[in-house]
């Protein structure tokens, strides 16, 4: 990877995000602590990991930054049914079952042949960063196969250069998993690459000159610990929101300016929905239940200015009477 030149990555304080996949038209706004991990990310060709709690925006990072490069995005949000296997390759086992119960006990050597496993391997993610066009190859002959069962498997859309120049990889909420899945991927990340059962050759990125290795990012909301061995391979990156009063509510308030139009929601209604999202965490720190964040905030906030666009009165009503199904999610309040 010698003849490989490190992207350079300079984005705008603010980039409005276009739709993509299931996420709407966002702007984003980045600072520079995220700049320069996504720098370091790209230069030390490590994944990187974003840790924090829910809601602060780690899965919004990997679109901005797909958006700042002219990348693709590859995502996959992990649930605890995630297996290490779901991030690389999917074998069809339900397909070839079919295909040999249709084929029957008296078939012949040929026909049994259809049934070799490698013909129900379909590419994931990982392989699909890793080596486009063997994901291409692959999904072409395995969808022969599996037959209608192959348009589950979601082939990455997006693609306007060719894949050589590089894509990002979002694997979200790890955290969801048992330890086996990111145990599963020190092989894939390590030695960006990994073997494929039933398959002669590994698939590993291909290192030819001007090739862009892809960038992974990760997130967890830390509900569980992840490996050492994993942690290892990683840069990572702690995000959390400012735990003094006054520097909370100004980035809250700076959160809302990049979202909301001067002419949308009140000043005055920023900060009494800001100093409200501050009194509901300090309400349960400690309490080891989730406390509301950036989310519910501009979610708050989202939800007046479609109520009462422009109307400060108006708004500053609704917000006492739906603030409790926002911002006061985890404690008893005396009002209900």
């Amino acid at each position: 990877m010698k003849n490989t030149i490190i992207p350079e990555f300079n984005p705008p304080k603010k980039k409005t995000l276009q739709v993509y996949g299931s996420w709407d038209k966002q702007p984003h706004q980045f600072d520079e602590k995220v700049t320069w991990a996504i720098r370091a990310a790209l230069a030390a060709r490590r994944p990187l990991l974003i840790r924090g709690e829910p809601g602060v925006g780690k899965s919004q990072i990997a679109r901005a930054a797909a958006a700042v490069l002219k990348w693709p995005l590859l995502y996959r949000v992990v649930n605890a049914r995630y297996e290490c296997e779901d991030l690389l390759y999917r074998f069809d086992a339900v397909a070839r079952l079919a295909k040999a119960q249709v084929l029957g006990p008296n078939a012949s050597p040929g026909e049994k042949a259809e049934l070799n496993p490698i013909h129900f391997v379909m590419p994931s993610i990982l392989w699909w960063a890793f080596d486009w066009e063997s994901a291409e190859n692959q999904t072409k002959f395995a969808g022969k196969h599996c037959g209608e069962t192959a348009e589950c498997y979601e082939k990455p859309t997006g693609w306007k250069q060719s894949p050589e120049k590089g894509c990002v990889v979002l694997i979200d909420e790890i955290d969801k998993a048992e330890a086996e899945l990111p145990n599963g991927l020190l092989e894939a990340l390590g030695n960006n690459g990994f073997l494929v059962p039933h398959k002669r050759e590994a698939v590993r990125l291909n290192f030819k000159d001007g090739f862009q290795p892809p960038l992974v990012i990760i997130t967890t909301n830390q509900e569980r610990e992840l490996p050492a061995a994993f942690l290892r391979r990683c840069l990572v990156m702690k995000m959390a929101l400012p735990t003094d009063r006054e520097e909370l509510k100004s980035f809250l308030l700076q959160r809302a300016a990049v979202h909301f139009a001067k002419n949308e929601i009140a000043q005055s209604i920023r900060e009494e929905a800001a100093e409200q999202l501050i009194i509901d965490r300090q309400a349960v720190t400690g309490l080891g239940i989730a406390r509301p964040g950036q989310a519910e905030f501009l979610d708050i906030l989202r939800a007046l200015a479609h109520l009462h666009p422009g109307d400060t009165p108006k708004q500053r009503i609704a917000l006492a009477e739906i603030k409790r199904y926002s911002l006061s999610k985890n404690y008893e309040d005396p009002d209900l």
